[in-house]
């Protein structure tokens, strides 16, 4: 009942709020560690508790949702939808469970920006589940990048292991993810699975510095190949096995995950803060190029007046090189280089600033002697000998 209750106001927040849908990319490593088939059983699990549940499923072949569900009509109008000929709720098939099935193959998504893309996303449905097809590099695709969270599906045994570590890996570097949740599938008991989900995370945050969220465990259940070959998923067919039950448990859970904000608006963030820095950098470098032109002008005019003193009468004391360059001049080269130098300390002071700010660690302080003033020496008249 307290369940229910809190689904019901969560229900209420959302209709005011508008928050738009919690999306989730699935992927796993190399292999069958049945990322696919938890798509399949969580988006039916999800419906089950009263969840309007959009499946865009990324890959092709037998081994897709499509295949997997015996055909969902209409699931391939996903070019209809982005030249705007059809709405989502039309365009997505819709299961026999109530979830909806929207194909994106990559031939599909690869002409169409990020903005574009996010069209698909921002329909009624609750809750998005991407069947998440990586790249050659192990990259997300665009469209996956809108998700709030990516959930990696691995099977407890050592390679499978290894392999779910690799694609965490690859997506870190990718993407500069730094959690992931993990659903461990087809395990012999949940101690098993909380071993291998420790062992993991500590892999991972020691090596990767990404932390690890626990998404919860599968049973290893003789049914589920029966529901494969009946084109079902095993919470339709088979409710009472431990698998099924399973499933649900994660799927009442999954809508109580902390809300993060998406994969694309992470890495827009991370652009700007490299051009702030960026731009700071060729400010200072202008300040510092501007004062190194001035000091040249001084040092130009000073040779100047150096010639012009050598010039003049044989025998007569030589003057001091400012007194013997044009006033002017002189005046102007000083000017130029004073303000070239305080542009460049307050181009300098703006960075040190920015970067204590977004480090939190306090720029130095300036030394004891910065404001000291070195006077020229005294000319003191030669002695004069008899």
């Amino acid at each position: 009942m307290d369940k229910f209750v809190i689904d019901q106001a969560e229900g209420l927040r959302r209709l005011l709020a508008r928050e738009g849908s919690r999306v989730i990319a699935v992927t796993g490593g190399p292999g069958a560690p049945g990322r696919t088939t938890a798509v399949i059983n969580l988006a039916a699990a999800l419906t089950g508790h009263g969840k309007d549940v959009l499946v865009i499923d990324e890959c092709l072949g037998q081994r897709s949702v499509s295949a997997l569900l015996g055909g969902v009509r209409g699931a391939g109008n996903f070019a209809a939808v982005m030249r705007g000929e059809m709405g989502l709720d039309e365009a997505a098939g819709r299961h026999a469970l109530g979830f909806r099935v929207l194909a994106a193959s990559r031939e599909h998504r690869s002409q169409y920006t990020s903005a574009q893309l996010n069209k698909v996303l921002t329909g009624p449905a609750d809750i998005v589940l991407i069947d998440a097809e990586l790249d050659a590099e192990g990259a997300l695709s665009p469209l996956a990048m809108h998700a709030h969270d990516v959930l990696i599906v691995m099977r407890v045994a050592a390679q499978a292991i290894t392999d779910a570590y690799a694609c965490m890996k690859r997506l870190h570097f990718a993407h500069a993810i730094g959690q992931f949740r993990v659903l461990a599938n087809h395990v012999a008991s949940a101690t098993d699975a909380q071993a291998a989900f420790d062992n993991l995370a500590g892999v991972a945050s020691r090596y990767l510095t990404v932390s690890l969220e626990n998404a919860g465990c599968v049973a290893a259940d003789p049914h589920m190949p029966r529901a494969v070959q009946l084109s079902r998923c095993i919470v339709d067919a088979f409710p009472s096995t431990a698998a099924a039950r399973d499933f649900r448990h994660v799927a009442a859970e999954l809508p109580h995950w902390p809300m993060r904000p998406a994969l694309s608006a992470r890495s827009t963030t991370a652009a700007d803060f490299a051009e702030a820095v960026a731009s700071s950098d060729a400010e200072v470098k202008a300040a510092r190029a501007s004062a190194a032109a001035a000091s040249a002008a001084v040092s130009a005019n000073a040779s100047a007046s150096v010639s012009a003193g050598q010039t003049g009468t044989a025998g007569a004391a030589r003057a001091p090189i400012v007194g013997t360059a044009p006033a002017g001049v002189a005046a102007a080269a000083v000017s130029a280089l004073a303000s070239a130098q305080a542009a460049g300390a307050q181009a300098a002071q703006t960075t040190e600033s920015f970067v204590s700010t977004v480090t939190g660690v306090p720029s130095a302080p300036a030394p004891a002697h910065a404001g000291w003033r070195a006077d020229p020496p005294v000319q003191r008249p030669a002695p004069q000998h008899a």
